[in-house]
């Protein structure tokens, strides 16, 4: 990628209504974009810059322009995963340079990497965390939709579940505990979750506090997210787990996305793609990732006040494959 030139800027884009979990909350959205250009073609990236990671907007574009010089050196997609470790200003990078190869070659980012033509996937719908019936409210107002996503905090979560079933009787449901959960509300909960139809809980507890998980009856799935970034991560997760969640911002992008596929799949784990609260530029990629997988949860877009106006197509919960002019 000789004579490359970079560009990197932060955009905001506003969350409908509040975005809530464990943690805490939030009404907008801060992104980076990267852009690589050849001078005739232009590939872009986008990232969300996660605090839990240590990660902040500034210093991930601070970073990228570091890292910009030595791209303008040679620097190609393979360097890049020596280069940098795993994390959000890996992603953008790595995904500037699939599009950008994309666009050079004249066929679609899949054809590139080998993959077959991505078709439509279903995706979760996110119930924010709040009181039971707020969230009871929200769930019967996405009703229709095949798959909801509830965020769990510990306390009352029992109620939340029940209030929101009452809302949406039809509706398969997986929750995400964002590490908030104590070995006691496993015990308590999990199997009365798994009696009103929830299938799966993502990251009960703090990544570096999941032993317990090794001696623990699981009535239900448990995924792994925060303690899951990369390939390098999968075999300490065999006995603990039983899905991985695969986010692009924790994978450094793409090329290593495709490795963790291939790892959890040849260890026996099953497959979550699921993405930062980010606009249809940053979750087209993971597309391409979540063909076959058992749960996709990239709802992102549908959680803005607004998307870009290239962005990714959703009828309903069915999500398509992205065109051109997004990316890819």
């Amino acid at each position: 990628m000789n004579g490359a030139l970079v560009a990197v800027r932060a955009e905001t884009w506003p969350i409908r209504g509040t975005f809530r979990i464990a943690r805490g909350a939030r009404t907008e959205s801060r992104v980076v974009v990267v852009e690589i250009s050849d001078g005739i073609a232009t590939g872009r990236g986008e990232c969300v810059p996660y605090p839990r990671y240590g990660e902040t907007v500034e210093q991930v574009i601070a970073t990228i322009r570091e890292v910009a010089g030595s791209m303008t050196d040679g620097i190609d997609r393979m360097a890049l995963q020596h280069e940098l470790p795993a994390g959000a200003v890996r992603n953008a990078l790595d995904c500037a340079c699939w599009d950008l190869a994309a666009k050079r070659a004249g066929r679609r980012a899949w054809d590139v990497a080998g993959l077959a033509e991505p078709r439509p996937l279903t995706t979760a719908y996110t119930i924010s965390l709040d009181e039971p019936a707020a969230m009871g409210a929200a769930a019967q107002a996405e009703a229709h939709r095949p798959l909801l996503k509830l965020k769990l905090t510990g306390e009352r979560d029992l109620d939340r579940v029940h209030a929101v079933r009452d809302a949406a009787p039809n509706t398969r449901i997986i929750a995400d505990a964002n590490e908030a959960w104590t070995p006691s509300h496993f015990t308590e909960l999990a199997r009365p979750l798994a009696e009103l139809g929830v299938e799966m809980i993502e990251q009960p507890f703090p990544a570096d506090r999941d032993d317990v998980l090794l001696g623990i009856e699981r009535p239900l799935l448990v995924a792994a997210d925060e303690a899951c970034h990369t390939s390098d991560d999968v075999a300490r997760l065999v006995g603990r787990y039983d899905v991985v969640n695969l986010k692009l911002d924790k994978t450094g992008g793409l090329t290593e996305g495709l490795r963790l596929v291939t790892a959890a799949r040849d260890a026996g784990l099953e497959l979550m793609v699921g993405c930062m609260v980010g606009t249809s530029l940053g979750v087209a990629p993971a597309i391409l990732l979540a063909q076959g997988a058992r749960y996709v949860d990239l709802d992102a877009p549908l959680l803005l006040a607004r998307d870009r106006p290239e962005g990714l197509r959703y009828d309903g919960s069915t999500l398509y494959p992205p065109r051109r002019e997004l990316w890819g």
